[in-house]
């Protein structure tokens, strides 16, 4: 009983949770979500709407955010840290999104316990969408059409395990032709994206949680630093606009754990050069290729520079 000098007052139990809080939200965002990547994948298909196009779409992706976030969670479960289920947003807008989504994510309710926790959780999410992600991968190459160039297509850069997949899986793309992916290829692409994005080592990204587990207090400097070279990937194209002002928010100074002490562990350190590996497979610097050349021809702001 809690102990105010003169006044005592009885503990108060709170009510549990609600299922709507426990599970509810992330079920409905989930079917929404699977809603909206099934529609934007549908009105993306070949010669219109295309209800196969549409949960092929969904299938791959979902596949790949679900073992992202649920590699986290079951990690952080196993370290007795208190978090969410996943929250996936929905994002069905086939304007500006040609997925539908824009991605999950799971909150840590509860503190880490120790290095060895954070880093756990950080680098299983990555690691176990990159894993998924990789069979969606082969099956997206061999549903790929080989296909002349056309005018005014989107063009997305090539990560390297794509390229070696696609050797593996077609072989050598005839000379003026390029591979042109359907639902799956593009879900594993997107995947992939994700992965990558989630790996830099900036702030409270799953990259920033994997540095910190190593470099504790130096991890801020890492993070600043690849903060701004995500800046300066702007040169690229505008596509790393967006990102680079993400990934310069979430780059604030990491928190400590309770026991920053612990030691990680040479096991620890041999998966974190995996997820090294895993990020150098995964990152393209150009993901849709425009340049600001292209984006600048013929437009009143081109005419106005010049």
């Amino acid at each position: 009983m809690p102990d105010y000098g003169w006044l005592r007052l009885p503990p108060v139990a709170l009510p549990p949770p609600t299922a709507w809080k426990r599970w509810g939200r992330n079920l409905a965002l989930f079917l929404l979500t699977a809603a909206s990547v099934f529609w934007v994948g549908a009105l993306h298909g070949e010669g219109g709407f295309s209800v196969s196009d549409g949960v092929r779409l969904m299938l791959g992706l979902l596949s790949i955010l679900a073992a992202h976030e649920m590699g986290h969670y079951v990690a952080a479960r196993l370290h007795k840290v208190d978090v969410t289920l996943p929250f996936f947003v929905p994002f069905p807008l086939p304007f500006f999104s040609f997925v539908g989504t824009l991605g999950a994510f799971i909150r840590i309710r509860g503190p880490i316990p120790n290095r060895r926790a954070l880093f756990d959780i950080g680098v299983a999410g990555p690691l176990a969408g990159f894993v998924v992600a990789l069979p969606v991968l082969w099956l997206g190459i061999r549903e790929a059409t080989v296909r002349p160039p056309t005018p005014g297509g989107i063009s997305l850069g090539t990560p390297l395990v794509f390229s070696w997949f696609e050797s593996l899986a077609r072989g050598p793309v005839p000379e003026g032709m390029n591979l042109v992916i359907g639902p799956l290829g593009l879900a594993a692409w997107f995947g992939l994206l994700v992965t990558a994005l989630n790996l830099m080592p900036i702030g409270q990204l799953d990259g920033g949680h994997v540095t910190y587990s190593f470099f504790r207090e130096r991890a801020h400097h890492i993070s600043r630093i690849a903060s701004w070279v995500c800046v300066a990937l702007i040169y690229f194209g505008p596509s790393w606009i967006l990102w680079a002002v993400l990934m310069r928010v979430l780059g604030r100074r990491h928190p400590p754990t309770r026991d920053d002490a612990a030691p990680v562990g040479a096991a620890r350190v041999a998966v974190g050069v995996a997820s090294l590996v895993v990020f150098v497979l995964c990152f393209v610097p150009d993901p849709i290729v425009v340049s600001w050349h292209e984006l600048l021809q013929d437009t009143p702001l081109r005419r106005f520079l010049l």
